[in-house]
């Protein structure tokens, strides 16, 4: 059973059989001694309401035993004749003595039904006067009672309010709604909700078109009172199968006027029967039990109906009560509010969700000699946005640029400036700075933002040809360097002072990096929480990777994605109070044999002398099918180059799953592809990179730049 059904104050129980104690604390139905009751005793005392007296039947002599004349009730207490009647609820040995001194509330008896304003000669067990009739028997058990009194009423709504008030998403209220009514107030519950709703303000566009949201049932399965046990599968009953999956609201139809009057409504009313084929289908409105059985409720939220719940006893259910009305509409209206905020809710989670996205790599590059693996959680599921960042950028070279750094702060704010900064370092990062350079600016950007935007940041560059990685950073927590052979390091690198400061100077340190080996970059949310300060963190951290090292053995690295999972298993339940941005890079590199690089003198004899080098390599790696397209491509770039060049420009060759070709020279403007004329003597040469090679580019280094191209092997 759902423990999260509404348990307070159930103000809809079963009905007891004799000698049942049907308020037992524990919720069971525990077997208590009743007092013998007279022959011939009359009925038990009728609830009055709050405000009221509360009278009882009194027998005279001129009445007979169960009945009572006009005018012969008295209130209770007041009189002496008001416990003469032996049928009094509890009664106990002496209580006729005790009850003029205590005059106490009685509580409502199983059988009391409180008399209703309207419809008193229709109710059964009404006399022809309008008074109500008590046999004193007791229903069947099985049979759920209706709210008595006006405090049930209100401690049920208080019960299914505040479960409804318990959902943050459009889900969780429709569900606490169900939950909480079904099968307290009603049997069986359809709600149905526009499609699309509407947002804020926003008016909606196109037909009203209800959908149908959810429904929720009573369990075939009841109470016993010896506890749960299988009752006796039920007959298959036509509320089980009421209810379209889609109904269109026509303007001026019956479901059109009652979603317009907003209160709830009877459907046995002529605009609600009228309504119901349109809302449940054709044939539908034969499904609903005849009589005071359904309550149709419009919802409606801070501007505009939003939808309607339908609510259902089954026939042999007692029927809804006028008061029941005022409950519907509590529950309508709690609801409608709920899920205006709740739509307003995920408006606001979307665009976090969208925002955050937006600030974070969508895929990471591939480039050559390493392979990359990023997660990113943020501090809690209210809190989408934060200011924690990770990036990859490929550079001139075959190099990468690995960046990571953590805005202080986890509002729109923090991730704001954390795009900003972001943006920045792409920037700096395409010029080909030194990661301290980059620091410096991200530095100054930062007081330009504003006061107190602070962040911290470890800029890292590696180079796949020489096999070594350049760290600067900026108050960032150390990066950690996992070996081939299952050792994991923290390595030493200064830690600066936070972005932001100012006035500052950043250094940087050059660190070999192995093939093999695998860095790991990360935000401090990952190390450090309320249990534990940033080294323990970080050095739990270095266990847990030295461990998982361990599982694939001494020659074999553990699979990239399956280490950034691993790496966040560490965090226990409750322990995590911050964003966690994780960047993982394993280190392939890129063997010398593959790699050839020369000089050329900005001179005519240049581009001859480059198509001869190129060929040697080529026949050297054994590609000699790539010749004439590469010494075609290298001819019209170094052409290029060394037309404008002042200083020697410099050729490589790199054999990876690919043949990349760059040349450097010290001009930074770049070339810009072209359509040449047809009586042009030049300009044709980017022409024919772009149509020939697989990709190529060109980067603005700080000395001037580089052109590159690549061509499939094979």
């Amino acid at each position: 059973m759902d423990s999260t059904r509404v348990t307070e104050q159930p103000t809809s129980f079963e009905r007891p059989q004799t000698g049942v104690d049907p308020v037992d604390p524990r919720g069971a139905f525990v077997h208590t001694p009743t007092a013998a009751r007279a022959p011939g005793a009359g009925a038990l005392p009728v609830q009055g309401r709050p405000g009221g007296d509360v009278t009882v039947p009194v027998t005279t002599a001129h009445s007979t035993p169960g009945t009572s004349e006009p005018g012969t009730s008295t209130p209770f207490g007041k009189g002496k004749d008001t416990v003469s009647d032996p049928a009094f609820e509890h009664s106990q040995p002496g209580a006729e003595q005790t009850a003029e001194r205590d005059t106490p509330r009685p509580r409502p008896a199983p059988e009391g039904i409180p008399v209703q304003p309207a419809d008193e000669q229709d109710r059964p067990g009404m006399n022809t006067d309008g008074q109500e009739r008590r046999s004193g028997q007791s229903l069947p058990p099985g049979r759920p009672t209706p709210m008595r009194r006006d405090g049930d009423r209100l401690r049920f709504v208080g019960a299914a309010t505040r479960r409804i008030a318990r959902g943050i998403d459009l889900d969780e209220i429709v569900m606490g709604l169900c939950r909480a009514t079904v099968p307290t107030f009603s049997d069986a519950i359809l709600v149905y909700l526009r499609d699309p709703l509407p947002v804020g303000d926003e008016r909606p566009t196109g037909p009203l078109v209800l959908r149908l949201r959810r429904t929720d049932r009573i369990p075939a399965e009841r109470d016993t009172e010896n506890g749960f046990q299988p009752a006796a599968q039920p007959e298959p009953n036509e509320l089980d199968t009421v209810g379209a999956e889609l109904c269109e609201v026509r303007p001026g139809s019956a479901l059109a006027e009652v979603l317009r009057g907003v209160r709830p409504v009877f459907t046995d009313a002529p605009a609600a029967r009228a309504a119901l084929p349109e809302l449940l289908g054709e044939g539908g409105e034969f499904a609903v039990p005849d009589g005071q059985r359904a309550i149709l409720a419009p919802l409606r939220g801070r501007r505009r109906v939003i939808g309607a719940a339908l609510f259902l006893r089954r026939p042999e259910r007692v029927a809804f009560e006028a008061d029941d009305l005022l409950v519907a509409a509590q529950l309508a209206t709690h609801s409608a509010l709920g899920i205006d905020k709740a739509v307003l809710y995920g408006r606001e989670a979307y665009i976090a969700d969208e925002l955050q996205r937006t600030m974070l790599p969508e895929t990471l590059p591939r480039p050559t000699g390493v392979r990359l693996a990023s997660r990113y959680l943020p501090a809690a599921e209210t809190a989408r946005v934060g200011g924690d960042w990770y990036d990859a950028i490929p550079l001139p070279g075959s190099r990468v640029a690995l960046v990571v750094g953590d805005v202080m702060g986890h509002s729109m704010t923090s991730a704001a400036i954390m795009g900003q900064l972001r943006t920045t370092a792409q920037t700096l990062a395409g010029l080909d700075l030194p990661p301290q350079e980059v620091l410096h600016h991200l530095d100054e950007q930062a007081q330009r933002l504003g006061v107190d935007r602070m962040a911290t940041c470890l800029y890292a560059v590696y180079d796949p040809v020489s096999h070594r990685i350049t760290i600067a950073n900026a108050g960032h927590p150390p990066p950690v360097l996992l070996h081939l052979g299952g050792r994991a390091e923290v390595l030493r690198v200064p830690a600066g002072a936070p972005i932001g400061v100012g006035g500052v100077d950043f250094e940087a340190v050059e660190l070999d990096a192995p093939a093999g080996a695998t860095l790991l970059l990360y935000t401090d949310g990952l190390v450090e929480s309320r249990l534990r300060d940033v080294w323990t963190g970080i050095e739990q951290l270095r266990e847990k990777l030295a461990a998982v090292a361990q599982l694939t053995g001494p020659d074999h690295p553990p699979p990239l994605e399956a280490l950034c999972d691993e790496v966040l298993d560490m965090l226990g339940p409750g322990d995590r109070d911050d964003d966690i941005a994780l960047l993982a890079a394993r280190f392939d590199g890129i063997a010398p044999s593959d790699v050839a690089y020369w000089f050329l003198e900005p001179e005519d004899a240049a581009p001859g002398r480059a198509r001869r080098l190129a060929r040697r390599a080529l026949q050297r790696w054994g590609l000699e099918e790539l010749s004439d397209s590469v010494e075609l491509l290298v001819s019209e770039v170094v052409t290029n180059a060394v037309r404008y060049a002042s200083r020697p420009v410099t050729l490589r060759l790199l054999r990876t799953d690919v043949l990349r070709c760059e040349v450097g020279d010290d001009v930074p403007q770049l070339p810009r592809l072209r359509q040449a004329r047809a009586t042009d003597e030049g300009g044709r040469g980017l022409y024919l990179v772009n149509r020939m090679a697989r990709r190529w580019g060109a980067t603005r280094l700080s000395t001037g730049k580089v052109v590159w191209f690549e061509l499939n092997r094979g």
